[in-house]
Parts: structure tokens; C-alpha cells; sequence
């Protein structure tokens, strides 16, 4: 018996963990703005990623912040070919702000994911910032 639940303690924590964060999936091909994907900044941690999938190639990228206010230090792009891009933002952000656009060193490479790094800023209300990413092609 402790075996078995142990088993599933195991597979439901690995479970969460490898469906904690849903990826960006990007469908089109069109020039402009596209959306890639999203995250819940957490108080608890000071970086997240999203994992870009589909039509992943981009000139520049760009984050956009509702819901609360947040300091984004920096961002690092994840080419499949295994290349890293470091983007210094430094930016403080307020609910509604985003960052400058940010060209993309090898725009004809598919993206693997984008990380950065916060701290989210405290707000009497306990908010939590919601930060979108996208990507012009």
C-alpha cells in the first residue's frame, strides 16, 4: 500500500510540474504583433519562461504587464540551435506599461523559450503581475 501511494504522490508531482506553465503556441505567419504567450508573475519567485512553439520566428520581442505593477531585471532568449540572447531591461513597469521593443540577434531562428527575471513590487492590494509576451514577425 505505501508503495502504490507513493507511486502516485511521485507521478501527481510530476505531473504538476510538467503542466505548471502551458506553452506559447503561435499559429501565424502574418507580419505584426502576435501574441506568444503569458505568465502570472509569482511572488515567490523571481524568474519564469515561456516555451514558444509553432511559428516561431521573430524580428523583435516585447512584454506587456497588467493586473499589478513589476520590475523586470532582464530577459533571455533560447534559440533552438542551443544560442542565448541576453536583453538588459531594467525596467520598472506599472499595470498596463511595457518594455521598449527588443530586436532579436538571429531573427530567422526558431525561439525555444524566453525567460526573465523580476522582483514584483509590492501593492497594498496583493496583486500579482501578469506579463504577456510577443513577438513581431
Amino acid at each position: 500500500m505505501k508503495k502504490v501511494f507513493g507511486f502516485i504522490l511521485v507521478f501527481a508531482v510530476l505531473s504538476n510540474v510538467a503542466f505548471a506553465q502551458d506553452p506559447g503556441i503561435v499559429t501565424s505567419s502574418k507580419p505584426g504583433w502576435h501574441k506568444i504567450g503569458e505568465v502570472k508573475a509569482d511572488f515567490k519567485k523571481e524568474n519564469e519562461s515561456i516555451v514558444v512553439m509553432g511559428a516561431d520566428q521573430f524580428k523583435s520581442i516585447k512584454l506587456k504587464v497588467t493586473d499589478a505593477p513589476i520590475n523586470i531585471d532582464k530577459v533571455i532568449v533560447y534559440y533552438e540551435s542551443g544560442a542565448t540572447q541576453e536583453l538588459a531591461v531594467a525596467n520598472q513597469l506599472q499595470a498596463g506599461g511595457e518594455t521598449k521593443s527588443f530586436d532579436l540577434k538571429n531573427a530567422n531562428e526558431d525561439l525555444k523559450k524566453v525567460a526573465f527575471t523580476y522582483k514584483t513590487l509590492p501593492n497594498y492590494r496583493g496583486e500579482k503581475a501578469h506579463v504577456e509576451l510577443y513577438g513581431l514577425k
